[in-house]
This record gives C-alpha cells, structure tokens and sequence, in this order.
C-alpha cells in the first residue's frame, strides 16, 4: 500500500485531478460553478494533453486554427491544410511549459512536419510528449520509496489531398499512450493506457484578386479529431474513459492593404463530442460512435444547455511584409461549462527559411481558476524545408 504525494498539495489536487478531467473541469467544482440545476454538467475526458495547443501562432489568437493558413502545425487543427502550403515542406518545434506558476518541471513538447509529394498529395506526422514531472511515492509511515515519472505521448501519421484549386479533405491516425501510474494502489492494478484515434479535416480556401494585383483571401474549415477508442488504466471494462473527441469548425479572411501589409481575422467554434454527463452515470456505457452522434442532443438542460458546450476563439493578425506579425487572441467558456475566459497576444518573424513565434497568456481570475498558461511563454520554431513557389516567399509562418 502506497501513499502518493507530489511536492506541494495544491500541486498534488491540480495535477492529479487534471489528468483524468482536465483543468477547466478542476476549476469549475472547486468553484463551485460547476452545477446546474444540482448537477454537475461539466464534460470530462482522460487524455486531456491533447486539446492544448501546441502552436504559438494560434495560440497568439485565442488558440482559434482551423481555418488559418498553413503551416507544420496544421496536423492539430486542420491537416487538410497542408495541401495549400506554399513551402513544399516544413518542421516546427514547440515547447509550452505547464502549471508554471505552480511547479517546473511540467511541459509539453510536440515536433510536427510535412511533405508534399506532388501537386495533390501531402504526408505529414507529429510527435506529441506530455511530460507530468515527478511524483515522490512514500509508504505508510511516510518515508521515501521511490520516485515516478508519469508521462504521456501521441504518434500522428496523415495524408492530405487536393480535389480542386480550392479545396482538400485529409485523414490523420494517431496512437496515444498515457503512463501515469502503475502497480498496485489500494487493491487496483493501474497500467498504462493506450488508444487510437484518428481525424477527418477539410479546407477550403478562395483569392480574390485585387485592381492592385495583391489577392484577400477567405478561407473555411472543418475538423473532426481524436475520433477514436476508449481508453483504460485498469482491466476492468467499466473503467474505461471517453478521449476528447473534438468537433472544430472555423474561417478566416485576409485583407491585403497594400503589397507589403495584411489583415487577418478569423474565428473558430468547437465542441467535444463527448456525452455530457448524466446523474447515474450511465453516459460512461456508451460506445465510442454512439457517444460522438449523441453529444451534440444529451445535454440534461436541453438546446441552451447544448449550445453552452460551445467554445468560442477569436484573433487577429497583422503583418508586414511577411516578415514580421502581430497577434491578439480571445478564448470564450460558459460559465457552466469550464469558465476559461483569457485574452492572448503574441509576435512573429521570418526571415528565409527560419520562423519564430511567441504567444503570451493574459493573466486572469485567481488561485485555482487561473489558466494553467498565465504568465508563459509558448515558443515554436518553424523550418521551411522545401522550394517556394514564386511570389510566395514568406506566406507560410
């Protein structure tokens, strides 16, 4: 028998509790937000990891992606993206520290590329590493036995493709492996759990050519990630969670003032198509289709309470010459749903083939409601590998 401790005990409930329900979910019962009509309606799921970004740029814009131009990172948001990159290929680099204010050795790290093999055909991959930093094991009498590092990854492949001047489609696979514990605690085998996942995504995107000869571009995307199979820490088939199950819709415009300056605005909504929960817990013996299709009508509050499940990013972008970017953020929760509401803002620049961008998470609310990403900088480093097409260089951040 084990007693498990982490180094200081508002670390120990924020970690532990955020890595079965994710931290909006923390923030809200211990608020006490969280009830609506004297339940708790707030949607959790195990591998929480994957639904923070990775990327500093849509980070920079109230973490909103799915429709903006594409780059290396475009295998989170909307990989049928990548088949309008100006660059032949890219690889970016990411690391985001997590809980900062609270310890230090909690970070997420992700590197992600592309490929295009032809006009049509584009391959990507990803590597996703959330590391939980180290958990100090005692025994009973409190003395030191050892030490554990649970930590957990996911493993995306993906094949994109151009079906007209304006519009791709793309499908993306993705294993996950979570280690957050093992052996035996209080009588139950805990073993690392593993899932497998996969996403459909679809872009389109339209010039609009000016009298100047500079083009405004709109563009339209549709993501449906981590449509994939329950997940387990035990053996018991009861046990098992739902994974975070995304349903991510968004567009963008860009304006072109002149050659040398740009305007970009754009907005994503998305929703977890996971069940909401329900008072007897019935919701955890639904399969994984029957689970997505019956997320978007099982809210106990009806179409108002459905419509809270929504969340809303916003931003903006301007940038000069394609070389150096500004960018300011808005990210939206139902107070009944997580209450994340935070401001972002954030900077880019280019120049030939190497690309830098940094996002900054306003701080907001206090104690355990604040967002684990206040006060940090996310940094991402972008290399365009391949030959750009002429009249293009600089497009791809």
């Amino acid at each position: 028998m084990y007693n498990c401790m982490i180094r200081k005990v508002t670390v120990n409930l924020v970690i532990i509790c955020s890595l079965v329900t994710g931290f909006s979910a923390v923030a809200q019962d211990t608020l006490g937000t969280g009830n609506l009509d004297g339940r708790t309606n707030t949607i959790n799921t195990a591998v929480p990891f994957l639904r923070i970004s990775p990327d500093a740029r849509a980070g920079a814009m109230g973490d909103a992606g799915v429709a903006t131009s594409p780059d290396a990172n475009s295998i989170y948001w909307n990989l049928a993206k990548v088949s309008f990159a100006k660059t032949r290929s890219a690889v970016s680099v990411t690391y985001t520290p997590w809980l900062k204010e609270l310890v230090n050795d909690v970070f997420l790290a992700t590197i992600a590329g592309y490929y295009q093999m032809d006009e049509l055909q584009t391959v990507s991959g990803s590597l996703r590493y959330f590391s939980l930093g180290t958990i100090n094991f005692t025994d009973v009498t409190g003395t030191p036995t050892y030490d554990y590092h649970p930590r957990e990854f996911a493993l995306d492949a993906g094949y994109a493709r151009k079906l007209s001047d304006n519009f791709s489609i793309a499908l993306a696979g993705r294993y996950i492996y979570s280690n957050l514990a093992s052996g035996d605690i209080n009588g139950r085998v805990i073993k690392p759990g593993k899932a497998f996942a996969a996403d459909v995504s679809f872009f389109y995107t339209k010039d609009y050519e000016k009298s100047d000869g500079t083009f405004n571009t709109w563009n339209v995307g549709l993501a449906l990630t981590n449509m994939g199979t329950k997940i387990s820490y035990t053996s018991s088939a009861a046990n098992k969670d739902f994974i975070p199950t995304n349903f991510g819709l968004g567009t963008a415009y860009t304006w072109s003032l002149d050659p040398t300056n740009k305007v970009m605005l754009t907005a994503d909504v998305n929703k977890l198509m996971v069940p909401t929960p329900d008072a007897e817990g019935k919701y955890r013996e639904k399969g994984t289709l029957q689970g997505m299709f019956s997320s978007f009508g099982d809210a106990p509050g009806g179409f108002k309470e459905e419509l809270q499940e929504f969340t809303v990013s916003a931003g903006g972008e301007y940038t000069y010459n394609d070389m150096f970017a500004v960018r300011l953020g808005y990210f939206y929760e139902d107070k009944n749903k997580g209450n994340r509401k935070y401001v972002t803002a954030g900077m880019g620049v280019k120049y030939n083939m190497f690309g830098l961008n940094f996002s900054y998470l306003v701080p907001s609310g206090n104690g355990i409601q604040r967002n684990p990403l206040s006060n940090t900088l996310r940094f991402t480093l972008v290399f365009d590998l391949g030959a750009q097409e002429e009249g293009d260089e600089g497009r791809t951040w």
